[in-house]
C-alpha cells in the first residue's frame, strides 16, 4: 500500500497537474482576500478574521479535488492497467487508501502555504491577536474534513469512466450536492419535519459548526462516514467490474 501510495504522490509531484492545483488553489484565494476589492477583501473589513476564505475554499476544491482524482481511475482504466494492479499483493481498499491519501496529501500541502494568511490577520488586528483563534483552527479542521471528503467523492466518480471529463463532472456534481445541495433542498420547506434531517445530511451544517471553533464529535463521525461510504461505493464499483 504504501509504495502505492509513494507512487501516487511522485505521480502527482512529477507532472503539472499537481503544482497547478496548489498555485490555483492560492493565486485565486489570495486575489479575493488581498486584491479585489469587495466584501471578502480582508483590508476593507472591520473585523481580523478569515470567515472570507473559509466560506470561499470548499467551493474552489470543489472544482481543484475532482481535477486531482479524474485520472485515478480512470487512466488506469484507460490504459488496461487497472486489472494489473489488482492481481498484486494488495487488498482493493488498500489500492483505494493509497490513491486517496495521496489526493488528500496534496490537498495538505495546498492548505499550508495559507496559513501565512492567519499570521497576517493575527499580525494586523488591533491589538495585534485580536481574532477569534479557536474558530480559525476549527475551521481549518472543517476545511480538511470537507477535503476528504471531496477526495472521497473524487475515486468514487474516477471508478466510472475511462474518461476523465466524465469523471471530473461528475464528482463535481456529486460534491456540490453534499455540500449545498441538502442544504438548499432543505430551506425550501417542502417536507416538514424531514428538512431539518435534510439539512443535517449535508456537509454545509457540519462545517459551519466547527467554523464556529466547535469541534463536536457529531460532526466529526459525519464526515467520517460519508468519507468511509464513498470509499466503500468506489470499493464496490471496482469489483462489480469482475462480475
Amino acid at each position: 500500500m504504501w509504495a502505492l501510495f509513494k507512487k501516487e504522490i511522485r505521480t502527482f509531484l512529477t507532472s503539472l497537474i499537481g503544482y497547478i492545483v496548489i498555485a490555483v488553489y492560492l493565486v485565486v484565494t489570495s486575489l479575493f482576500l488581498w486584491v479585489f476589492p469587495g466584501s471578502m477583501n480582508i483590508m476593507e473589513s472591520e473585523y481580523s478574521s478569515l470567515d472570507a476564505f473559509f466560506y470561499m475554499s470548499p467551493w474552489v476544491f470543489l472544482f481543484l479535488i475532482p481535477a486531482i482524482t479524474m485520472r485515478s481511475f480512470s487512466e488506469e482504466q484507460r490504459e488496461g492497467t487497472l486489472e494489473l494492479l489488482m492481481t498484486k499483493p494488495v487488498t482493493d481498499l488498500q489500492i483505494i487508501f493509497a490513491k486517496f491519501l495521496a489526493g488528500l496529501t496534496l490537498v495538505a500541502i495546498s492548505i499550508l502555504p495559507t496559513f501565512v494568511y492567519f499570521w497576517s490577520v493575527y499580525a494586523l488586528g488591533a491589538p495585534v491577536g485580536n481574532m477569534d483563534v479557536g474558530a480559525t483552527w476549527g475551521s481549518y479542521v472543517g476545511l480538511f474534513l470537507v477535503a476528504a471528503v471531496y477526495v472521497a467523492i473524487g475515486l468514487f466518480a474516477s471508478s466510472f469512466s475511462k474518461n476523465q471529463i466524465v469523471s471530473f463532472l461528475l464528482a463535481a456534481l456529486l460534491c456540490f450536492v453534499m455540500l449545498d445541495g441538502f442544504q438548499s433542498l432543505g430551506t425550501f420547506d417542502l417536507f416538514g419535519s424531514l428538512d431539518r434531517f435534510i439539512i443535517r445530511a449535508g456537509m454545509e451544517y457540519h462545517y459551519d459548526g466547527m467554523s464556529k471553533g466547535l469541534i463536536d464529535s457529531r460532526d466529526m463521525i459525519y464526515f467520517g462516514v460519508v468519507t468511509f461510504g464513498f470509499v466503500l461505493l468506489t470499493r464496490l464499483r471496482l469489483q462489480a467490474r469482475n462480475w
